[in-house]
């Protein structure tokens, strides 16, 4: 497994499988029983459509479980990043 330090996710670019922009790391869950990671809190680029996600005032919420690449952005599956 490949180890990741949280600081080096902050501020992070994320974006779809597809191309698109979808914001910037803000926070991270962490189940703290478990250690594993839950959710991804995003600041939503004013470009990205967020209908059908999670929104909570100004931040986008996406399951971890979508994530598929953490190098240069992070990238996540649209399809399972959806509610």
């Amino acid at each position: 497994m490949t180890r990741i330090l949280a600081r080096s996710l902050s501020k992070k670019k994320i974006m779809t499988t597809d191309g698109k922009m979808i914001g910037t790391l803000k926070n991270i869950i962490v189940d703290f029983d478990t250690g594993m990671l839950v959710d991804l809190i995003i600041y939503p680029d004013p470009s990205f459509d967020t209908a059908g996600y999670r929104v909570d005032g100004d931040r986008l919420t996406i399951t971890f479980d979508s994530v598929k690449d953490i190098k240069d952005y992070i990238v996540v599956d649209r399809s399972l990043a959806r509610r």
